[in-house]
């Protein structure tokens, strides 16, 4: 019986871009949270972030194999959830202000303000 070389994939098939996000578990240590395919877009997990899902978000990573490529995007993950909250006139929720703040600095974020 002939063997074969070729091994399944793990990677995603079709053209998609996949977040995933390193949470940080204070003493037990950090992880690349589980996620399944179909809610690793970037809206999810925006949603699942300001929800409250993730414990202590430190990173956020985007790829997309059959473009080759993946990039840290936790910058933009922070400026956006910065301008959602702005938007609805709330504050960053406490379990997301540090990674807001490690990521686009308190002093570097745009404020809305506020007309009354």
């Amino acid at each position: 019986m002939r063997r074969s070389s070729w091994t399944p994939s793990i990677v995603p098939s079709d053209d998609q871009t996949v977040y995933l996000v390193a949470d940080d578990f204070g003493p037990i240590g950090r992880a690349w949270r589980e996620t399944d395919l179909e809610t690793a877009d970037l809206e999810t997990v925006i949603q699942e972030m300001l929800a409250g899902e993730y414990s202590n978000p430190i990173r956020v990573a985007a790829f997309n194999t059959s473009e080759h490529w993946s990039e840290d995007v936790s910058e933009d993950i922070a400026r956006e959830i910065q301008r959602r909250c702005d938007l609805q006139l709330t504050d960053v929720p406490s379990h997301l202000q540090a990674f807001v703040d490690r990521h686009i600095g308190a002093d570097r974020r745009q404020l809305t303000l506020r007309l009354v």
